[in-house]
């Protein structure tokens, strides 16, 4: 039976109770405040719905994740990089990713990415805890992608691009920052071929809850997370960003990444 939760208190079920049918659905209600957001996603949940309906939490077993030292960079994509005259930045124009993101697809009918939404990541990236990576090329923004970072791990939201392999660009370029300075790991959220390509893997809800435990585990929930100021600061440095595209990460003979 599907959990239906009020605006107070901030409070969500086991995970292990999300439902098998449709996969991963794990609670409705609550709100979009930073609260109960930072709140889901220490907790491995996150929103996903479409105008019209309530707010519905999700917590899908398996889950994709990247290790950024797993990123993969097939030899066309790595000529693209070196030769395509793209510009990375980071959190320069963090509205217009997430518009650009929310921007309706060929093959989808509308947008998940209602204006409810946009406005609290808005409010996310306001506090230091939502991020955007764009992709430049001629001064116009051809690509780019949002999520959350949390210590050493980003929870991807969307990403876009208007150039070939732009938003692949973005992610080679977070997942390299990531690998360089301490970044644990990329959530994905669900299994897609594209992020497939990229190294990005499955792996039991219950590791990933574990890894959540491990790395943001003193991370408190709730108003008690904003009223102490303990939003956990990503571990890699989003103004460096752009250094990292043409880095190609070295690794030691046991294939850990060299630091």
């Amino acid at each position: 039976m599907l959990s239906w939760l009020p605006e107070h208190p901030i409070r969500f079920p086991p995970v292990d109770t999300a439902l098998d049918d449709p996969g991963g659905l794990l609670a409705a209600g609550g709100d979009l405040s930073p609260a109960w957001l930072l709140t889901a996603y220490r907790r491995g949940i996150f929103p996903w719905y479409s105008e019209g309906q309530p707010v519905l939490w999700w917590s899908p077993d398996p889950r994709m994740v990247l290790l950024p030292g797993e990123i993969r960079v097939r030899r066309s994509l790595a000529k693209r990089l070196r030769n395509g005259g793209f510009h990375v930045t980071a959190d320069t124009a963090f509205d217009a990713v997430v518009s650009a993101c929310a921007a309706p697809r060929r093959d989808q009918p509308g947008t998940w990415i209602t204006d409810e939404m946009r406005t609290a990541y808005g409010r996310l990236h306001d506090l230091g805890a939502a991020h955007s990576v764009e992709v430049w090329r001629d001064g116009a923004l051809v690509g780019g992608l949002y999520g959350i970072a949390l210590g050493p791990v980003f929870f991807g939201e969307s990403m876009f691009s208007r150039a070939t392999d732009a938003s692949k660009i973005a992610l080679v370029a977070l997942a390299r920052a990531m690998a360089r300075d301490g970044g644990r790991l990329i959530d994905c959220q669900m299994h897609t071929a594209h992020l497939a390509s990229l190294g990005a893997r499955d792996i039991a809800r219950a590791e990933f809850i574990g890894y959540l435990e491990q790395w943001l585990g003193d991370m408190p929930d709730g108003e008690h997370l904003l009223a102490s100021n303990a939003i956990a600061p990503p571990t890699w440095s989003f103004t460096r960003l752009g250094e990292a595209i043409m880095t190609e990460p070295r690794t030691r003979g046991d294939g850990s990444l060299e630091q």
